[in-house]
């Protein structure tokens, strides 16, 4: 039977602000059984973060833990912070590689369930590290082996990544799918207002887009695929969702390239939903790598066409005739032919029947949820039946 006593945990993410991990942890805090599980979060910034504030009123707290590029004095840290605020029955990393030194001050202070959670594909990034860096992977994949009791991932793809190409044969790492809340792609959304509030014609097309402005995304890309749709639609419009240290670069490149007045820089949102349903065409993911790209099953659910990089995680392909894969190898003029293609397809499938296909899929969050909550109390009974 599962132990009925509140399990405790605390999750170590960088900051709750809006971005694939941390907007899956909300809809888990949001949707989770909260008298059960008791869940507060571990940062690394000093800076107030945008979910904050509904985090505490859900009854959870931000614990901060600095300077995690000081190693030892992180480790001292945290392991007072578990003293004071603990005693924790889950210590939860969604750190990738530095789960490996959180989990192993975590086993020094007796946490019992310890969790590597592998949100990312860095495999492509980790083979090109130098000496020192590599060192570093090293070790830390040491550590995770030796001090996770349990580890999670995103995708097939994102355990290799982290667990090793030979991670089935461990029975400590498994696969958690993510799941998005579906209720925001139940609403209407009015097309006309929407756009309107965005400066975007009520006619255009519109190639939208939602992520970090960092190199992982690819950026540069996905604005020279708008430039030669552009060619094939004039009232053309690209859509960026986010925010980063890239997007300046971005802007740059954008007015060099005589754009200015077709890419709309939309910022950070927290009604992508609604923007997906209301204001968007087609979506393009054009990643160098992604743990699973959890905004896709947004975007399918939405009912969007999809045009992706080939080599992303094939788990996110659930509606079929919605997504269509490209290598990075392909021209953006290649790109651009594919959206146009997608764009002339009326035989897509409704956005309703969308909708119902990723509604009966993992990444339901109240599926999500379920599985993640009888995950935790499968962890912890063996240990309080001890």
């Amino acid at each position: 039977m599962p132990s009925k006593k509140v399990i405790r945990i605390l999750h170590v993410v960088g900051a709750m602000n809006r971005g694939g991990i941390e907007t899956w942890l909300m809809h888990v805090l949001r949707q989770t059984d909260r008298d059960r599980f008791q869940m507060d979060f571990l940062v690394h910034t000093p800076r107030r973060a945008v979910y904050d504030d509904e985090i505490e009123s859900l009854g959870s707290r931000i614990l901060r833990c600095l300077h995690p590029q000081r190693p030892v004095r992180y480790a001292r840290a945290l392991k007072r912070i578990l003293r004071e605020h603990g005693p924790y029955d889950v210590v939860h990393g969604h750190q990738h590689h530095y789960s490996g030194w959180v989990l192993r001050a975590a086993n020094t202070a007796g946490i019992p369930v310890r969790i590597a959670h592998s949100h990312n594909d860095t495999s492509t990034v980790d083979s090109q590290a130098l000496f020192f860096r590599r060192s570093y992977l090293a070790l830390m994949e040491h550590w995770i082996s030796r001090y996770a009791t349990h580890g999670l991932a995103a995708s097939m793809q994102a355990a290799s990544s982290l667990f090793g190409p030979d991670w089935r044969s461990d029975p400590r790492w498994r696969i958690l799918y993510y799941g998005i809340d579906l209720a925001p792609f139940r609403q209407h959304a009015d097309r006309k207002t929407i756009r309107a509030e965005l400066n975007i014609p009520a006619d255009a097309f519109v190639v939208g887009h939602v992520g970090r402005f960092q190199k992982q995304k690819n950026h540069a890309f996905l604005v020279n695929v708008a430039k030669e749709t552009a060619r094939r639609f004039p009232n053309v419009r690209l859509l960026l969702i986010g925010d980063g240290p890239l997007r300046p670069a971005v802007e740059r490149q954008v007015a060099e390239l005589g754009m200015a007045d077709r890419v709309v820089f939309a910022g950070l949102r927290p009604d992508v939903p609604r923007l997906m349903l209301g204001a968007m065409d087609a979506f393009l993911l054009p990643s160098f790598h992604e743990g699973l790209g959890l905004v896709l099953v947004e975007a399918q659910a939405a009912g969007l066409p999809c045009i992706l990089t080939d080599s992303l995680p094939e788990e996110v392909d659930l509606v079929r005739p919605l997504v269509r894969r490209l290598s990075l190898s392909e021209s953006p003029s290649t790109w651009a032919d594919a959206v146009s293609q997608m764009a002339s397809d009326q035989s897509r499938i409704a956005r309703a029947e969308a909708l119902a296909v990723v509604a009966r899929s993992p990444f339901n969050i109240c599926v999500g949820v379920e599985t993640l909550e009888t995950f935790y109390d499968q962890t912890i009974s063996p240990r309080a039946a001890a």
